[in-house]
């Protein structure tokens, strides 16, 4: 009796240990609950001039709290807030030119999310039997990540001068 507790005492250490927190690393739903990320803090309010000059409700219009990251991200990088879409001034014609010189695609963030999609529905054929929990998002991009060690000896040897980083483990 003296040697089962010490050791029921360490499965259940080692039991508790499995409940890891995945985070965002986890690609499926944790359950119906909300999404936090969907919560968007709003802007503090705002007193106006005049009481008595405000105007009526206008069901179904934003408020002057709601976030606007659009406008915000703008005004942040020295755009103009208000319509994101309202058209590109003339001093940055020239630069939207260029960067759209081999063409647009309009749907690109879907086409691209679709793709994803995809390709971890395919990685994730080999993963589904596992002894021990792993990380979905490393199973699946495993073969895309960079080793920053052996791109920065790449980069030496090839006569590419580069910043020193720190020694690999």
């Amino acid at each position: 009796m003296r040697l089962l507790r010490p050791f029921v005492i360490s499965v259940l250490m080692v039991s508790l240990t499995a409940c890891a927190n995945t985070g965002l690393r986890k690609f499926t739903a944790r359950g119906n609950g909300p999404d936090d990320f969907l919560v968007n803090p709003s802007k503090p309010l705002q007193e106006p001039s005049s009481y008595t000059a405000l105007p009526g409700p206008t069901p179904g219009q934003t408020n002057l709290v709601d976030a606007t990251p659009l406008a915000d991200a703008a005004a942040a990088l020295g755009g103009r807030r208000g319509d994101p879409n309202a058209g590109v001034p003339s001093r940055d014609r020239a630069i939207v030119a260029y960067a759209s010189r081999f063409g647009v695609t309009p749907n690109v963030r879907a086409e691209l999310a679709a793709k994803d999609a995809a390709f971890r529905k395919s990685k994730r054929r080999f993963t589904k039997v596992k002894i021990v929990r792993e990380d979905m998002y490393n199973e699946a991009y495993k073969r895309q990540t960079l080793d920053p060690n052996e791109i920065a000896r790449l980069y030496r040897n090839s006569g590419i001068s580069t910043p020193t980083a720190s020694p690999s483990n």
